[in-house]
């Protein structure tokens, strides 16, 4: 028998308007004044409206936290974190998406402990318990509200991640409403990086196993089946709630058998080139599957035609090729960018490129062959 450990979020509600019940959950953690971590646009949308008036209504004072940005700042993070001290919080909210969650995980943390940021990076090395967490998506991708990882950029372009089992909230918030009439390339960007993450768990080298396997399949069906109804039938509600089950499930899965080096090669365009990061993912994951195949080929297989299922009967190498060729073409289809050149890249930025992949030993560890700088050198120059 397999020997595996899994650890998840200790609660999920799934429903239509389920922000609005926001307040109570935290009532009823003993709160009564909370962080709540967003960004402008956020709140410029009235997405937020729901969660601040179920807040008050439970009788909760809200210090509002909104200068979010994308791929979240140290400098940022730790100013929040201050103030926050500064107002006293008892527990932390967030609706938003994957920055706004991560910095909320870390705000949690941080304002109940006195251990600096600075020896957090890494795996397992956070110490101590965090404010109560109630974490509510507004994409479907990241599945941040389901895993123990904070992201954070240091310096100009690095990034460094926060992994510890703390970091899960005690409730993950899934509201289709949260989702409706997401732009386009949002929704597309953030649903191939769902779908990046249970291809990774799938064949995580390292520490795949059966359950992350159970829900790396399932979410794949939920965002192959919904992902085109969700980017042009943008009101679709129950394909907008598809995309976030698929995108939480997505992330328990490889919040226990960690992704590797899609997302390895992915982070330097985001730190670079200020790349949104699943559109990252969408540009470099065709040629690491390729790239892949000699160690994955019999997995990639079994995941194909749950993506794709009008690949069902083809034979082998002709359902991986054309797998290949769907994600080649699945971001143009959405309108997403299909080229690194079409992000700014340039032939000179390959080294540098290379050369940060290569820094991602976290990731590029459960690869499921071993990725070289001369192999990321060449997987950045086929998707030029």
């Amino acid at each position: 028998m397999q020997s595996f450990t899994f650890q998840t979020t200790q609660s999920v509600l799934s429903e239509i308007g389920a922000t609005a019940k926001i307040g109570g959950l935290m009532a009823d953690r003993g709160c009564r004044k909370v962080a709540f971590v967003t960004d402008q646009t956020i709140l410029d949308l009235g997405l937020a409206d729901a969660a601040l008036d179920g807040l008050k209504k439970a009788g909760l004072e809200v210090w509002k936290f909104s200068e979010v940005v994308a791929d979240p700042p140290e400098e940022m993070i730790l100013s929040a974190v201050t103030e926050a001290r500064n107002q006293k919080i008892d527990g932390v909210v967030s609706v938003g998406g994957g920055s706004s969650m991560d910095t909320a995980k870390l705000i949690a943390i941080l304002a109940n402990s006195e251990q600096p940021l600075a020896e957090m990076y890494g795996v397992g090395m956070v110490k101590g318990d965090r404010l109560p967490l109630v974490l509510a998506p507004t994409t479907a991708g990241t599945g941040s509200e389901v895993t123990p990882i904070s992201i954070v950029t240091t310096g100009d372009t690095e990034k460094k991640g926060v992994v510890s089992q703390q970091l899960l909230p005690d409730w993950a918030v899934l509201d289709a409403e949260l989702t409706v009439g997401l732009p386009r390339h949002v929704t597309a960007a953030t649903g191939i990086d769902a779908m990046v993450h249970a291809i990774e768990a799938y064949t995580s080298k390292l520490r795949k196993n059966i359950v992350s396997d159970c829900l790396a399949r399932q979410a794949l069906e939920l965002l192959g089946a919904n992902i085109r109804t969700a980017c042009f039938e943008p009101n679709d509600k129950e394909a907008r709630g598809n995309m976030l089950l698929g995108s939480m499930l997505a992330g328990m899965a490889f919040a226990n058998a960690p992704v590797a080096a899609v997302h390895g090669l992915a982070y330097p365009l985001g730190g670079h080139f200020h790349v949104p990061h699943g559109l990252s993912n969408a540009l470099v994951l065709p040629y690491v599957l390729e790239y892949n195949m000699p160690s994955a080929k019999e997995l990639y297989v079994e995941l194909a035609e749950i993506i794709f299922p009008e690949l069902s009967g083809m034979g082998q190498n002709k359902k991986l090729d054309v797998m290949l060729s769907n994600f080649l073409e699945l971001g143009p289809e959405f309108g997403l960018e299909g080229k690194l050149s079409e992000v700014g890249v340039k032939a000179d930025d390959l080294d540098l490129l290379a050369d940060d992949a290569m820094k991602q030993t976290r990731l590029l560890v459960n690869n499921p062959r071993e990725m070289t700088r001369e192999a990321a050198y060449n997987i950045y120059q086929k998707a030029l």
